[in-house]
């Protein structure tokens, strides 16, 4: 009998359960392919280098498509999540905007404006009617500049991480 491992035990019982409750599976390769990794890299690591954690162009579609007002090119917001800190403050910045608490400035009505990132309203619709994209993949790896790393990607919407 093989031994129990953390992909049989855990990651593959978690994907089966999102797929379940109607969230779409992501392929590791087409997740790392729309992550921008570097299919020439040598090592995970490698290829994760300068690779984004996000899903960039799916976050700025529905960033825009939920703030008709956003006028950022695309890439802006992942800029501006990529320079958030990696600590309690950064941690703390990212939340504000799972929170959709997060500004843009919107140069028609020359003010700052809530950004919503997530549209929380999905939990009183039907499977149909979601606004938010559900997508989950498999284990992959991330770079933070110095060292490489196995993270999970879960996404409600276009933001969230899983660590």
């Amino acid at each position: 009998m093989p031994a129990p491992s953390e992909q049989k035990t855990v990651q593959a019982r978690i994907l089966k359960y999102a797929q379940e409750i109607g969230w779409r599976y992501v392929s590791r390769g087409d997740a790392e392919a729309r992550r921008g990794f570097d299919p020439d890299g040598a090592t995970p690591e490698d290829r994760a280098r300068t690779a984004s954690l996000y899903f960039g162009d799916l976050l700025h579609a529905q960033v825009r498509a939920f703030n008709p007002k956003y006028k950022e090119a695309e890439g802006a917001l992942v800029g501006e999540f990529a320079r958030l800190n990696a600590d309690i403050a950064g941690n703390r910045d990212f939340l504000t905007y799972l929170r959709n608490q997060g500004k843009f400035f919107c140069a028609q009505e020359s003010r700052e404006l809530d950004l919503m990132v997530i549209d929380y309203g999905d939990l009183a619709r039907q499977r149909e009617a979601w606004r938010n994209v559900y997508e989950v993949t498999e284990e992959f790896y991330v770079h933070n500049g110095r060292y490489g790393t196995r993270r999970t990607r879960c996404s409600s919407s276009t933001a969230s991480r899983c660590w």
